[in-house]
């Protein structure tokens, strides 16, 4: 089985919720504590107590990796398969995003299913 990967998602430094790799796709769920100031990171994803649950990664994180030639140039560098959708988002997005989401891994959540 392959190794499942979670990222803690921050909204201006402050923790939003967690993103993990599921044997099916994705799972983003809001902080409990986050949802209470009633803020969503993006339209797509309103704020509510529940996950949201995708086969691919959600097209909102999608939205924050590199592409064309940079992503090329990132793969290399960061030694990332461009295929791998959240690799790439572990090791580009942790810091100097483009708004104010982050992404960074979170080495306690990690499980080998």
């Amino acid at each position: 089985m392959k190794r499942l990967r979670q990222a803690k998602v921050y909204y201006k430094d402050e923790l939003a919720g967690v993103l993990k790799e599921v044997e099916n796709g994705y799972v983003f769920q809001y902080d409990k504590d986050f949802v209470e100031k009633n803020i969503s990171i993006s339209v797509s994803f309103p704020v509510h107590g529940e996950p949201f649950e995708s086969e691919k990664l959600f097209p909102f994180f999608s939205g924050l990796l590199p592409e064309g030639w940079y992503l090329n140039i990132v793969s290399a560098t960061q030694h990332v398969d461009s295929k791998d959708l959240f690799g790439l988002l572990l090791s580009t997005t942790s810091v100097d995003t483009i708004g104010a989401v982050t992404v960074r891994k979170d080495d306690q959540g990690n499980e080998n299913g």
